[in-house]
Order: structure tokens, then sequence, then C-alpha cells
């Protein structure tokens, strides 16, 4: 027989003994946005109002190229890790595994095709 305390049970899991990897990728993401964000509002709003080729110049700088792309990324990452969360709370079974493919697909989609857009313009 097999005696496991419900503490031994729970030690580095969580209810699906996945462990809180998405917790903390979350939590780190979180931190990143908060400094990423405010960068690239600056960023952005230094672009903002200027022409077509005022745009496109501005973004063929590194920096504000690489704060957008940063921030893009890091925003995909805590929005698949959140709506990971929102899923497994109110979802079971096949829905759940389904929905939360089908959200990561969305994410890793939308940070592709703005790093493609970003790397379009800065080459």
């Amino acid at each position: 027989m097999n005696f496991l305390t419900d503490r031994k049970r729970a030690v580095h899991r969580g209810a699906s003994n996945t462990g809180t990897e998405v917790f903390w990728g979350q939590a780190i993401s979180a931190v990143g946005l908060a400094v990423l964000v405010p960068l690239f509002v600056i960023t952005f709003g230094c672009a903002l109002g200027g022409t077509y080729e005022e745009v496109i110049a501005y973004y063929q700088r590194p920096f504000p190229a690489i704060i957008a792309g940063m921030s893009l990324t890091v925003a995909m990452i805590h929005f698949r890790h959140g709506i990971q969360v929102v899923i497994a709370d109110y979802t079971r079974g096949l829905p759940k595994k389904s929905l939360i493919i089908i959200c990561t697909c969305i994410a890793y989609a939308t940070a592709a095709t703005g790093l493609f857009a970003l790397a379009r313009i800065a080459l």
C-alpha cells in the first residue's frame, strides 16, 4: 500500500500534476511587460503622427524595433499563460485541451506575424 498524505501528493505539483510553470511564466511575463509597455508607448508615441516614410524610417532604427518586437513577444507569452489559466478554470476534458491548443496557436501566430512585419520593415 502506498500511504501518501495530501501534503506529500501536492509538493511541487498543481491540481493537474504539472506544477506551477504557468503561474511563474505569467508572473515573469507580467514583470517584463511592466518594463516594456512604458518603453513601447514612448517609442510608439514618437512615431505617431508621422508620414508613412517617417514611420518606416523610425522603425528601421534598432531601439524602437527591438522594443516593439520584445513587447509583442512577451505580450503573446503572457496572453498564452493567462488564457490557459482561464480555460483550465472553466472547461474540462477534450474542449479544455482543444481550446488551449487553439489559443496557443493564435498567440504564436500573432507573435510570428508581428515579428515578420518588423523584420520586413527593418530589412
